[in-house]
């Protein structure tokens, strides 16, 4: 290991490609450290910053993206840090998550409740604490917990399969893969007990990502780790869905298919088309967005469309294209159809927000049932306030649909197409909606009329 010690605040550093173990002073602001490992508190330097990294790069003291900007494992980072004076009380988690960038807030609950955080110099295991300006925290992240896959015998709607790919129709509320707070009841649990797979160990570079399990369509290479079995027999899943997102989904069953379908996705060749219900009705009735997608500043669990944004670390390029299918209850909702052009994190989910009318149930990005509510009441006779009441009331997920994927199967080279309708729960929704007044508009096709006649 390789040791560099900088005494000026200004020395800048330029990392050669072989891993390095920095430490140097910085100015008597908050002082974050990292080990390579996890310290006891009695080993626990008074260094402010020291960083562990792999890759080549530059940094420069005072650069407040310092450790966010470095994909470790944040394993031993620590924070200490006399609160400021003008806030309120705030929760302790809410507070050191503020104050560490690129990692999640149930990491930082993991650290309080392993008792690695003290405010003022008393141990607080209580993650909804409140601090209050004057207080003195000091934090340690704790380590990244090993991950396994276990083989789960779990009913799967399987669409297709042949010897190199498999085609899913994932359930809303199933987690993809494994993440902390989803160990078992995954995608990747059912289709390792249905491919007779031995358990997979994932690479923490991989499956250990600090992101909160928000993900939608982007695309990520979950690998296993080739020591445990060889890597012909990994489950590839190579693009994700949403928890409360249904619909198809591709897994590679072999390595050739692993990464002949994840270019595709990088080239954004793979055909996707959702529907979604709307809360109101997008104007113009079809368009494209072509809006970048970042971490919202405000919540980190939620992204959003950040106009003028450039390809960096706070916004990526996103694009959309959608048309209203049907305009339900007079105007209070829609059906959207969606193709998407990129595959960011929550890119429609996020693009509907952009337009005004964030889908149904997506408590997240303001589809709250009081919206929904204040959308429908009005265009809904009174006798069926309470119908209407009750409908709202049990949206329980975002109100989006994986309905057609269609790519070139990476042994034939043939393209080829799957489609399914939504699940009960849409089906329902939409058919209360179309008992409501009803518009049809923008249908160039009857056979995609006819997919979506599904309720009645």
């Amino acid at each position: 290991m390789f040791s560099l010690l900088c005494l000026a605040s200004s020395t800048k550093l330029s990392l050669p490609k072989p891993s390095l173990f920095l430490s140097f002073l910085a100015p008597a602001k908050p002082r974050i450290s990292a080990f390579s490992s996890l310290p006891s508190s009695s080993r626990v330097s008074n260094i402010s910053r020291a960083i562990s990294c792999s890759t080549g790069g530059s940094i420069t003291d005072g650069n407040e993206h310092a450790l966010s900007g470095i994909r470790a494992n944040y394993a031993g980072v620590r924070l200490e840090e006399i609160v400021a004076m003008d806030i309120g009380k705030v929760r302790l988690d809410s507070w050191i998550s503020s104050r560490v960038g690129g990692i999640s807030r149930a990491r930082v609950q993991s650290s309080i409740r392993l008792g690695l955080v003290r405010v003022n110099g008393r141990v607080i295991d209580k993650v909804s604490h409140n601090v209050k300006a004057g207080d003195k925290v000091d934090c340690t992240i704790s380590e990244l917990q090993p991950l396994k896959a276990e083989a789960e015998d779990i009913p799967l709607d399987i669409v297709y399969e042949d010897d190199h790919v498999l085609v899913v129709n994932k359930p809303a509320h199933m987690v993809v893969h494994p993440a902390p707070g989803n160990a078992t009841g995954t995608l990747v649990n059912g289709i390792l007990h249905h491919c007779s797979l031995p358990t997979v160990a994932y690479s923490s570079g991989e499956i250990f990502s600090d992101a909160e399990d928000s993900c939608d369509d982007e695309f990520r290479d979950l690998s296993v780790d080739n020591t445990t079995f060889e890597a012909s027999v990994r489950p590839g899943i190579v693009h994700r869905l949403d928890k409360g997102t249904s619909g198809l989904l591709v897994v590679a069953k072999d390595e050739h298919s692993h990464a002949h379908l994840s270019e595709q996705f990088k080239l954004h060749t793979v055909q996707r088309v959702y529907v979604s219900l709307t809360s109101g009705v997008p104007s113009p009735l079809a368009g494209r967005i072509d809006i970048p997608i970042g971490r919202d500043s405000n919540n980190r669990i939620r992204m959003a469309a950040i106009p003028g944004a450039t390809n960096s670390k706070q916004a990526r390029h996103a694009a959309s294209r959608y048309k209203v299918i049907e305009k339900l209850a007079g105007g209070g909702s829609a059906l959207v159809e969606w193709r998407l052009e990129t595959g960011r994190t929550h890119q429609i989910r996020a693009h509907a927000k952009y337009l005004g009318v964030p889908l149904l149930g997506d408590e997240v990005y303001g589809g709250t049932k009081k919206m929904a509510f204040s959308l429908l009441q009005p265009r809904t006779p009174s006798a069926c306030h309470a119908q209407l009441s009750k409908l709202v009331s049990g949206f329980e997920r975002p109100c989006l649909h994986a309905m057609a994927l269609g790519f070139r199967h990476p042994h034939t080279g043939k393209n080829i197409h799957f489609s399914c309708p939504p699940p009960a729960d849409f089906a329902e929704i939409l058919s209360q909606l179309r008992r409501m007044v009803t518009v049809k508009c923008l249908i160039h096709s009857p056979l995609l009329w006819n997919s979506f006649n599904f309720a009645t």
